[in-house]
């Protein structure tokens, strides 16, 4: 008995450049009035996953302003937008948010994020 089972292809890993898990940030995305705070659990220059069970769709458009841990130890502000999102569910292991791409970050900034992610690793 021949059973051709069809095995899901390995995803190839999408992520362009190092990512670090952040000691709770808090983060302010700033849309005209309203202002909506998460905390940044995942960062990289390109990019920071931001948990909030408030995600954004897809698409969307936002300033994100975020506090930098040491050693940077600045507050930066950049344009992003959504890339993904995660509803709350009950059932799943992971938490709700969304990944957003900066789209506006200053190279000395993204700098170094690069370099805190790569002592991270250390």
């Amino acid at each position: 008995m021949n059973q051709n089972l069809e095995q899901p292809a390995p995803q190839a890993n999408q992520r362009k450049t190092l990512r670090s898990p952040l000691i709770v940030l808090k983060v302010k995305l700033e849309e005209g009035k309203k202002s909506l705070f998460g905390y940044a659990k995942n960062i990289s220059r390109g990019g920071v996953f931001i948990a909030t069970v408030n995600p954004r769709e897809p698409g969307s458009r936002f300033k994100v302003e975020i506090s930098l841990p040491e050693p940077i130890s600045q507050t930066t502000q950049c344009d992003c937008e959504v890339v993904w999102k995660r509803h709350f569910s009950r059932k799943s292991d992971y938490e709700p948010g969304m990944g957003v791409r900066f789209l506006d970050m200053p190279e000395e900034t993204a700098e170094a994020i690069d370099r805190w992610v790569k002592s991270q690793e250390a």
